[in-house]
């Protein structure tokens, strides 16, 4: 064979092997546009039929590593542009596209909040069918991004409600362990008040503002209560009600000087920086996630000191709820199958440990949860896997559309009996009166 004729024939090979590959491409994706449910992304991606496509991802500063960007790149050909934007900002621009009827990004940021008004405005493309079926069942907070039984998200950053203490402040005040039951965190407080000399032992924020209300929240569960009956109406105003018990436990505690009067004015991040001081010993309403924060030298007074705890329970049984993250495609997105196949990666167990190491954003995966545990890189690792059984739903049915006129009602109500203004009773009728007022719009 001369050369001549070697080159042609090598150039005839190479321009049969691009048809051949360009027609599986085009097939692959024509099965996923006609097909009910689609080829699946995952399998999409693995075939590199999306291989060259470009997706924008829009989240909350500071995103994902730039490493792991990187490396789904090289993974599937998917190339990502990643968009952050500080939390305020971004809630504006997402609303303000999705109400245009337009996409802020192929991939977007959906908090556990969103869920009751995106879901009724139908500014998502439903994930049902679409993602890996064995990941998702592995992420226990799943049900919180549903809505009408629609999966609207899912999750990839976990935050639940639990207790934060001071170990070296329990074993100075004589304490050996978190309190199981309420009546033992009060009078842990006063122990710690006592022996170990914190003049408010308690970090709980009081002000007006979710953190709040969510606080609230989770004292009413402490108490074995709900917020809301079936049909939504309310199921705090009886005086036996989980609800008003939380009200009165939040009075006791200021009362007994558990709480700084101060807290008036405090959100989560004043609350934090008490405990990060040494200034209190207990955070009954926070998460796993600022354990890092608490523990490192640079930032913290207690570094090497907190611990995270499940929370306390009128019947030593602990249940709490989730507050995550999750990943949510557009309907308008114009690459649906990339931006499944991003969050299908952004599920994949290894790949949020790795990203835990790396950013600190802890896993929704339980088994990236179990296997940080058992190499010893999850601080605190078996209160959070003990308490991720705990965890369920605030709204057994989604996030209703009014959650955050009532929430802000909520937090109103408390930061007035904070304050002494109004009494536990006239608190709880507030409240009772915030949620009739958010369900009818006015």
């Amino acid at each position: 064979m001369n050369n001549g004729h070697y080159f042609l024939e090598c150039s005839m090979k190479r321009i049969k092997t691009r048809v051949m590959k360009s027609l599986l491409a085009t097939a692959l994706l024509a099965l996923m546009a006609t097909s009910p449910g689609g080829l699946s992304a995952a399998s999409a991606a693995d075939s590199g039929a999306l291989s060259g496509k470009t997706i924008t991802v829009l989240l909350p500063s500071p995103g994902y590593p730039p490493d792991q960007i990187k490396r789904f790149e090289q993974e599937t050909g998917i190339h990502v542009d990643q968009q952050t934007l500080a939390w305020d900002q971004l809630r504006t621009r997402i609303v303000t596209a999705l109400v245009a009827g337009t996409a802020p990004a192929d991939v977007i940021e959906l908090d556990w909040s969103w869920v009751g008004q995106f879901g009724a405005a139908a500014w998502l493309a439903p994930l049902d069918g679409k993602l890996d079926a064995a990941r998702l069942k592995n992420i226990a907070i799943t049900p919180i991004f549903q809505y009408q039984g629609k999966l609207l998200g899912a999750p990839y950053n976990n935050d639940f409600k639990m207790m934060v203490y001071n170990k070296a402040q329990f074993a100075k005040a004589g304490i050996t362990e978190p309190p199981a039951t309420l009546d033992q965190s009060l009078a842990d407080g006063k122990a710690l008040k006592e022996k170990a000399g914190v003049k408010y032992p308690f970090g709980l924020p009081l002000s007006v503002g979710e953190a709040t209300s969510t606080a609230w929240f989770l004292l009413t569960m402490m108490h074995i209560g709900d917020l809301f009956t079936a049909d939504m109406k309310p199921a705090f105003t009886d005086k036996h009600s989980g609800g008003y018990q939380a009200l009165a436990f939040i009075k006791q505690a200021m009362d007994a000087g558990l709480i700084d009067p101060a807290a008036a004015n405090y959100c989560n991040e004043e609350v934090r920086t008490m405990f990060k001081a040494g200034d209190s010993s207990i955070i009954l309403s926070d998460g796993p996630g600022p354990l890092a924060t608490y523990n490192d030298k640079t930032q913290s007074k207690v570094a090497g000191d907190a611990l995270a705890a499940v929370v306390p329970n009128i019947t030593g049984k602990s249940r709490t709820y989730g507050l995550p993250e999750a990943l949510a495609i557009p309907k308008a997105a114009k690459q649906q199958p990339a931006a499944q196949a991003f969050i299908n990666w952004m599920m994949d167990p290894q790949h949020q440990s790795l990203i835990y190491t790396e950013a600190r954003t802890l896993p929704t995966s339980t088994p990236a949860l179990a296997a940080l545990n058992k190499e010893g890189k999850l601080l605190s690792g078996e209160a959070i896997l003990a308490q991720i059984s705990g965890i369920g739903p605030l709204f057994a049915g989604g996030t209703p559309p009014w959650y955050p006129a009532f929430s802000n009602g909520a937090a109103s109500a408390i930061n007035a009996l904070a304050k002494g203004q109004i009494s536990v009773d006239e608190a709880n009728k507030t409240i009772a009166e915030a949620a009739q007022n958010a369900m009818s719009g006015n």
